[in-house]
């Protein structure tokens, strides 16, 4: 299976003018290709990517005003046509009715004015050399981070710049699947905003995995950064400076946010043979909810997402349960189903077996349950998730390109 590596470049003052100019070029080049597709379709014309990519790239290095486009590697600039070619193919696989997940809009222009900028590599296009440097074409040797080894030969690196000012390389690799011990184990998990998940297995264990509310923590400092950013004057030196330090407290928060999953899907996928979640509408809850703010903190999406990667790396299954099952309302010992039950409230009672539940407890136990009998009705199909492309933060990531 894919993963993705990722490190921590240190270029010098050369090198990051050098990767400024490829961010710049790959932009422009995948603006290039879909104003090019959008033409030829309006035209009724059909256009291959191969000439795609000859008009956007070979014919506009020879005009004087993309002449500059010869100064970067041209293996950036292939990647990012093959980028707008695979977000014309979503959009349409989306429309007829063939893409999994919710509907995808048109391709969209790249911003110059986005503070988060990348570009793809292929094999031809960077090497790691024996000092522990990266090689990149045309801007050479980059000083990297290398926190772990990488387990094998990386197949591309997509290059990062972060709008906190960190630059990064992110590999993708072949990893070994490393199937752990069986065990006569499953937990039902219920996710929420008190307590990131409450778990109950079939060794009847009650256990709470806490929310460390990062951003919570940090939104007076951001408001006060938000409003001194706000009293400068847009375009100035002071305004970025002051960009700069709210990126900075953002991306804080993402790397304790993400580390604190990974631990806790790594821990619920070691101990557990299944784990069972609800498919939640996370789109549509955010989109319409008066606690859209603490649903994004809690990152319910990012810890469904690293344990199903975790799952499938380790052996084990993830397996989702329908996403209308009442399950905070239903009552887990007698099956008596409330009629409706409001947020605020926390315990109740059973009026038909008078049992007292915890409300997100009795609700993975629901979710345990509902699990399990979808798993026997699988008559011993296998149910667990299906090899996946490699994911990662990167826009137009593509680990099958050569």
């Amino acid at each position: 299976m894919q993963a993705r590596y990722r490190y921590r470049l240190e270029p010098d003052e050369v090198q990051r003018g050098m990767l400024a100019r490829t961010f710049g070029c790959a932009r422009v080049v995948f603006n290039d290709a879909i104003r090019c597709r959008e033409g030829a379709y309006r035209l009724g014309v059909n256009l291959s990517p191969a000439e795609v990519q000859r008009q956007v790239i070979t014919e506009a290095k020879a005009r004087d005003e993309r002449a500059w486009l010869s100064e970067v590697a041209s293996v950036a600039l292939v990647q990012s046509v093959r980028d707008a070619h695979r977000a014309f193919s979503n959009f349409f696989a989306s429309v007829r009715g063939k893409r999994r997940g919710r509907k995808i809009g048109r391709p969209r222009f790249k911003s110059r004015k986005d503070n988060r900028q990348s570009f793809r590599l292929t094999r031809n296009g960077f090497s790691l050399r024996p000092n522990g440097r990266l090689y990149l074409a045309k801007v050479g040797e980059v000083r990297v981070r290398w926190s772990r080894a990488l387990p094998s030969e990386p197949s591309s690196v997509t290059i990062l710049r972060e709008p906190d000012g960190g630059y990064y390389a992110s590999f993708v690799v072949e990893v070994e699947r490393t199937p752990l011990p069986p065990v006569d184990r499953e937990a039902g998990v219920d996710l929420g905003i008190t307590r990131l998940a409450t778990i109950a297995d079939t060794t009847a264990r009650r256990l709470e995995v806490p929310n460390p509310k990062h951003l919570s923590r940090k939104l007076r400092k951001l408001a006060r950064l938000e409003r001194e950013k706000a009293r400068r004057v847009k375009g100035s030196a002071n305004r970025a400076k002051t960009r700069h330090r709210v990126a900075v407290q953002h991306g804080k928060v993402a790397r304790a946010r993400r580390d604190h999953h990974h631990k806790q899907a790594l821990i619920l996928v070691r101990e557990n043979q299944a784990v069972h979640v609800e498919d939640l509408n996370i789109a549509g809850m955010v989109g319409n909810h008066r606690l859209a703010r603490a649903i994004l903190d809690v990152g319910w999406a990012q810890f469904v997402r690293l344990l199903e990667e975790k799952a499938e790396r380790h052996g084990r299954t993830v397996h989702k349960v329908s996403r209308w099952l009442p399950s905070s309302k239903t009552c887990s010992s007698c099956g008596h189903v409330l009629a409706s039950i409001p947020l605020e409230i926390r315990e109740w009672s059973c009026p038909g077996c008078g049992a007292v539940h915890d409300r997100d407890y009795n609700a993975a136990l629901n979710i345990l349950a509902a699990g399990q009998a979808e798993r026997l009705n699988a008559g011993g199909a296998p149910v667990s998730p299906s090899s996946r492309e490699v994911q990662g933060d990167e826009a137009g990531s593509n680990p099958n390109a050569a």
